[in-house]
């Protein structure tokens, strides 16, 4: 259900990237969205537990710190390619090509912790052609994208790169991931100092790239119109990137990762139903998009079936043991956090002045953001629109609900 959830929520966060077609910099996109994801990364987690739970976490595994900063610096270039391949490619033609990051996580996966080691011939037979499906997908939609930009080979063959590019990247990033939960670590925790490599690098390329502070808060100042859009792309982000963490806590990133690249299927709905991307193709390029994303999807499905059988779960308890023997960490403490145990859960209601304070900044940037908003000169569907949002927020609903009831968000 997280992974499904990660699908939907990450798939609208995509949305208000094509905002780079008015002719807005991909630097400043994806800095804007950065700044939403720190602004939610900090409220959410709050809300959740509260402060002082997060830092009690993070204090217990300090060695965990470096690992979410690197995390959040890969998502930083990753998340600025993903904007380049859509304006080059268009957004339901990026996505999947993108989505590619499910193999790169299955093979760190299945190197550095374990999973898969004891699946049996029926679990790896299920991964396997999920993975060449997922490579075939790939292979069908890169086809069709050449076509559909031919008047641009050039152009189109650098948004290919940068898609797949960004799969590299978002996949190598899934280790640090897997490693915080090993650990016993609390997804919320962990992205509250995500949020810092975010940040930092983010901020650091758009300097570089747009030749320094002055040209940068130029283009800022003229972009404002636009900022409440990407900031709310960027809490959008969160939240489906916050479901895609417990996914890969409780089944492991070479499951997770794939369920929740069903991203491919929301984002090709606000690409062709919603911004009407695909208007004007022939038959044979909607044909080839078509069955590339299904046959990618399957493959997702394919690879997410494969559940994990006891030998299997061992394994993964070994994996548990080495990170907790290299670490000095409670290897029994660190299993049942993985179980959807709570060990700090004596300190969850313990929510202090500032934690309100957090929240109400928070909501203070989108309302100063959300005065400054037009509404961007793009032809949208308003009815697919609606119908998009609706489902997105039921699954929120869904399975915020089981989170809860099943682990207390642990």
């Amino acid at each position: 259900m997280s992974g499904l959830a990660a699908g939907a929520w990450l798939g609208a966060a995509e949305a208000p990237t094509k905002l780079v077609t008015l002719g807005l910099s991909p630097f400043l996109i994806s800095l804007a969205m950065v700044a939403g994801v720190f602004v939610a990364r900090w409220t959410v987690p709050t809300v959740l537990k509260g402060s002082g739970y997060v830092w009690l976490d993070l204090s217990e595994k300090p060695h965990l710190l470096i690992w979410a900063v690197v995390a959040g610096a890969l998502w930083a270039v990753a998340n600025t390619l993903t904007v380049f391949a859509i304006r080059d490619v268009g957004l339901s033609i990026a996505f999947p090509l993108w989505n590619t990051n499910s193999l790169v996580g299955l093979l760190w996966g299945w190197l550095f912790f374990r999973e898969l080691r004891g699946a049996g011939l029926g679990g790896w037979a299920k991964v396997a052609g999920g993975g060449a499906a997922i490579v075939l997908g790939a292979i069908l939609l890169a086809y069709a994208s050449s076509h559909q930009s031919a008047a641009m080979p050039q152009r189109a063959a650098a948004g290919i790169l940068a898609a797949i590019g960004a799969g590299l990247l978002w996949g190598t990033m899934y280790i640090p991931y897997r490693k915080a939960y090993l650990s016993g670590m609390n997804p919320l925790s962990f992205v509250t100092v995500f949020t810092v490599g975010e940040l930092v690098t983010m901020t650091t390329l758009a300097l570089v790239f747009r030749g320094g502070l002055g040209p940068l808060m130029e283009e800022i100042g003229k972009a404002r119109p636009a900022l409440f859009w990407l900031f709310l792309g960027g809490f959008f982000w969160v939240l489906g990137d916050l479901f895609q963490q417990y996914a890969a806590k409780y089944i492991g990133i070479g499951r997770g990762i794939p369920l929740s690249n069903t991203n491919q299927l929301w984002g090709l709905g606000w690409g062709a139903l919603v911004f009407g991307e695909l208007s004007g193709q022939g038959s044979v390029n909607l044909s080839l998009i078509v069955t590339g994303s299904i046959v990618m999807i399957l493959g997702a499905v394919a690879i997410s079936s494969a559940v994990a059988p006891a030998n299997e779960q061992i394994s993964w308890r070994e994996a548990v043991t080495r990170e907790c023997n290299r670490y000095g960490l409670d290897a029994a403490r660190a299993s049942a956090a993985a179980a959807g145990e709570d060990p700090l859960g004596n300190v969850t209601a313990r929510f202090r002045w500032w934690d309100a304070a957090i929240l109400l900044a928070a909501v203070g940037v989108f309302l100063v953001l959300a005065r400054w908003a037009e509404r961007p000169p793009i032809k949208m569907s308003v009815a697919w629109t609606a119908l998009l949002v609706t489902a997105t927020l039921a699954l929120l609903i869904a399975c915020g609900r089981l989170l809860w009831k099943r682990t207390k968000f642990s």
